[in-house]
């Protein structure tokens, strides 16, 4: 099994007092006036991934897909139950998260591909097919603080997708760029997941998560609504959506 999750719950604590500073947050919580409400944005999902298998994730805005994305890539730890991940993953969630805006693209890619975990010796033997994808050209030297949303996002695309990950986890990430560049890159994610990478996918995309997706998880209110086949599961939520 490649990903396995048993019971997975995830607690944030809210508070609704108007704290404007540090300083205030520390003297109510030194006097002990903070008043937190819990929220749980995931409550006792369990799943299973096979090696290969493409699982899409969907779900209302608030349902807890995001948050499931960033607890089985290890961002967060979950509050009550376990994941386990077998093979190195690269999570596609908040991309150019590590960038340095007064860093050129060039230096971007050393920077975020060794947050995403590459040698530099294996980003300069990439860096020439980084850059082609990205289709940025002569604006890679250019500091990154003047590149528009789009060209960002190309580049962050470019280094996230230029190993062939085990496991893959994608967040709403075919809608970057430019169509022409949209059209790129999701056939350099059907590339990823026909050569036997293991996907999470989230989309709002219905027509998506059934084109791509061997399974489905459905969540809502942070709980497991229904699991099954694209077909199946698809269907109960496009019902379910138009009452």
């Amino acid at each position: 099994m490649m990903i396995k999750a048993e019971h997975v719950s995830m607690k944030f604590k809210i508070t609704h007092d108007r704290i404007q500073s540090m300083k205030e947050f520390i003297v109510a919580k030194l006097k002990g006036t903070l008043r937190y409400e819990e929220f749980w944005a995931l409550k006792d999902v369990s799943f299973e991934i096979s090696k290969g298998e493409v699982m899409g994730i969907i779900g209302r805005n608030g349902a807890g897909k995001s948050t499931l994305l960033k607890v089985i890539s290890g961002i967060l730890r979950p509050t009550e139950g376990t994941v386990s991940v077998g093979g190195n993953i690269v999570p596609m969630l908040e991309l150019g998260a590590g960038f340095d805006g007064d860093l050129s693209g060039r230096e971007n890619i050393f920077l975020n591909g060794s947050i995403l975990g590459y040698s530099e010796e294996f980003l300069r033997n990439k860096y020439e097919e980084i850059v082609r994808f990205s289709e940025l050209g002569k604006f890679i030297e250019m500091p990154i603080r003047n590149y528009s949303s789009g060209m960002m996002m190309r580049l962050a695309f470019s280094i996230a997708t230029v190993v062939e990950p085990e496991v893959l986890i994608v967040d709403e990430i075919l809608s970057v760029g430019d169509e022409a560049f949209q059209k790129k890159s999701k056939e350099r994610m059907l590339q990823l997941m026909g050569g036997g990478t293991t996907v999470l996918f989230v989309s709002h995309s219905i027509q998506q998560i059934e084109d791509m997706c061997d399974s489905v998880l459905w969540l809502d209110h942070g709980q497991t609504k229904m699991t099954g086949d694209p077909e199946t599961v698809c269907k109960a939520y496009k019902r379910f959506m138009d009452q």
